[in-house]
């Protein structure tokens, strides 16, 4: 599934997850630590894979498009289940 968000506003979702939650998504999803970060905007092709972001230049960071929504998917649920828990 495509999504199209901006890129401040994926950095503002991995910037919000609890602690440990890139390795959970990691464990999860079967994908190193690396690949879940550089989905976040991270750049480590040597231990990580690209992950299907495109980036556009522009207002709020630009326009990220996404080709696989699964890993922003992983992260919205668990912020989901941190805000259970607030609540």
């Amino acid at each position: 599934m495509n999504r199209t968000i901006t890129f401040n506003e994926l950095r503002k979702i991995k910037d919000s997850l609890p602690t440990g939650s890139m390795h959970r998504i990691a464990d999860e999803l079967n994908l190193t630590v690396d690949t879940v970060r550089n989905f976040f905007g991270g750049h480590n092709f040597v231990y990580g894979k690209s992950v299907g972001i495109h980036i556009e230049p522009g207002p709020d960071g630009g326009l990220v498009m996404l080709d696989d929504t699964t890993v922003l998917d992983k992260a919205l649920m668990i912020l989901k289940e941190k805000n259970k828990e607030i609540a």
